[in-house]
């Protein structure tokens, strides 16, 4: 039986004394982040190698017996290697080739991706959680813990302390309990249709909530910057922001939740979501075209959460023993599903689908999700055939089953 790394993550019920010892930790690792990550971007200017963990976790124990930095003391000494590990694998994957999406780390500003991780000292007791220099914290505990814990995560979210309890775990896969194949394809208007004819609306989650959150910033922006009228506002506007992640979220893993338990193959487009909510602004010299209308299409897309659907659906399937496959995208939307004519006129309208040879008519979501699930059992047939020798053209497919081992 494979090894699998999972989280729980609950909230916890903070109190002003707790909450101001988190804060502290936290402001005191993000300055140590932003600080090495200053050293390095130096360094790498002065074209010198760059200090790993090892150089740095030396500067860290002289900078805590300085008269400067001795707030460092303070912070538990594994919080701060633990900031450390993180910088030093952030840059490894930042000259790692084979990272697609590799870049130059960040510097933390306050705020925004608050956290701090305990790998040990810490106890777990019925509903409530030690942390080293912090105490006993109560949490919520919805749902149990099973499998042995390697680390606890604690994060600032909207005003909220969450700890996130990873823990390992024996499980057993198999085979997939259903042998039935789904193609899914995913849209604005209709968040995803399947080749057996089901649409699910999305929740929409931004864009209900659009004109308030707006209203909220207007007045965000009359207010003083840094007076308490401000920061009341900005918790405001940020609890806003916490609650719509809350609800596509929940939307997205019941959805992945309920495919993966009754589908053992799943069909999906690739789609390159990066360049798709790209931004059409240009430059100065060469202005964009289109820009107010390709802005709302982005938001349109980053608010159905596309790629959170693809990842979730991905682990999920192989924990269950089925596998997501990626088909190529091209024409699955201008092809008819019945006789296989391709051309742009057979797609009237965003909704509409009416084949101009065959005649056949039908949504167009729903004719696009047969095509991907013939594009990909085609796909998947000529893989078969390419293993026991026989000569056929393969089609576009990419099937990718998540790695279970830790």
């Amino acid at each position: 039986m494979p090894k699998i790394r999972k989280a729980y993550k609950f909230r916890l019920k903070t109190n002003k004394e707790s909450e101001v010892l988190l804060n502290r930790f936290c402001g005191a690792s993000r300055f140590l982040w932003n600080k090495c990550l200053a050293m390095n971007l130096e360094r790498l200017e002065k074209r010198q190698p760059i200090l790993w963990y090892n150089e740095l976790a030396f500067w860290l124990t002289v900078w805590k017996q300085s008269d400067e930095y001795s707030f460092l003391k303070e912070c538990p000494s594994q919080v701060l290697q633990q900031k450390l590990r993180d910088l030093d694998r952030a840059f490894r994957d930042c000259f790692d080739k084979s990272q697609p999406l590799k870049r130059t780390p960040m510097f933390k500003k306050i705020g925004l991706g608050d956290g701090i991780r305990f790998p040990q000292g810490f106890k777990i007791e019925n509903r409530r959680i030690f942390l080293p220099k912090i105490g006993w914290i109560g949490f919520y505990k919805s749902c149990e813990i099973p499998g042995k814990i390697k680390n606890i995560t604690i994060t600032n979210r909207g005003g909220q302390w969450f700890a996130s309890i990873q823990v390992e775990q024996m499980i057993e896969i198999g085979n997939h309990s259903s042998d039935s194949e789904i193609g899914i394809d995913v849209g604005v208007k209709c968040f995803a249709a399947f080749s057996d004819g089901t649409l699910v609306e999305g929740v929409n989650s931004f864009r209900k909530h659009e004109e308030r959150l707006a209203k909220e910033q207007r007045k965000l922006a009359r207010k003083k910057r840094g007076s308490n009228n401000w920061k009341k506002q900005k918790r405001k506007i940020s609890g806003m922001h916490h609650n719509i992640a809350n609800v596509r979220q929940d939307f997205l893993h019941k959805l992945s939740t309920g495919i993966s338990k009754n589908q053992a193959k799943v069909y999906v487009e690739g789609l390159q979501i990066r360049n798709m909510s790209a931004s059409a602004k240009g430059t100065i010299e060469e202005p964009g075209r289109n820009v107010k209308a390709k802005s709302g299409l982005n938001k349109s897309i980053l608010d159905q959460g596309w790629h959170e659907f693809r990842r979730q659906l991905k682990y999920k399937l192989a924990w269950q023993g089925g596998s997501l496959v990626e088909v190529d995208y091209r024409c699955t939307s201008q092809t008819c599903s019945c006789c296989g004519h391709t051309a742009k006129e057979n797609r009237l309208s965003q909704a509409v689908f009416k084949c101009l040879a065959c005649g056949h008519e039908e949504n167009a979501d729903v004719n696009a999700a047969k095509n991907i699930l013939t594009v990909g059992q085609t796909g998947m047939a000529c893989q078969a055939n390419r293993r026991s020798g026989r000569q056929q053209e393969p089609a576009g497919t990419r099937e990718e089953v998540l790695p279970v081992t830790s």
